[in-house]
């Protein structure tokens, strides 16, 4: 019988998801609605995005909306460069469930 693969590989995998939290004025009061915004990996999916939301802050998720915001071309000292693009998470949380994205993980 095969060996199941060891937990810790998943677990990393759940910090490369999730990359820090995406504090502004309009994610703030979306906390009003139980709702967390987060940057995320750009190759990350909706199903893998909530397992690592899960299994970090230990809350139950009900809804993930993902958006990718494609980066802008500046120049700078004349010459043209490209911003890369970054995807952000909406994570709707379960009725009464909270995160405090201010304190350490």
């Amino acid at each position: 019988m095969a060996k199941k693969p060891s937990n810790t590989a998943i677990d990393n995998r759940h910090y490369d998801v999730v990359l820090a939290p995406h504090i502004t004025e309009k994610s703030t009061m979306l906390s009003e609605f139980d709702a967390v915004v987060f940057k995320v990996a750009n190759d990350a999916t909706k199903p893998e995005i909530k397992a690592a939301v899960e299994a970090i802050w230990n809350v139950k998720v009900t809804n993930v909306n993902t958006m990718v915001t494609k980066g802008k071309t500046k120049k700078w000292k004349g010459q043209a460069y490209t911003r890369s693009d970054a995807k952000k998470a909406i994570v709707t949380l379960a009725e009464g469930q909270s995160i405090d994205i201010t304190s350490g993980i």
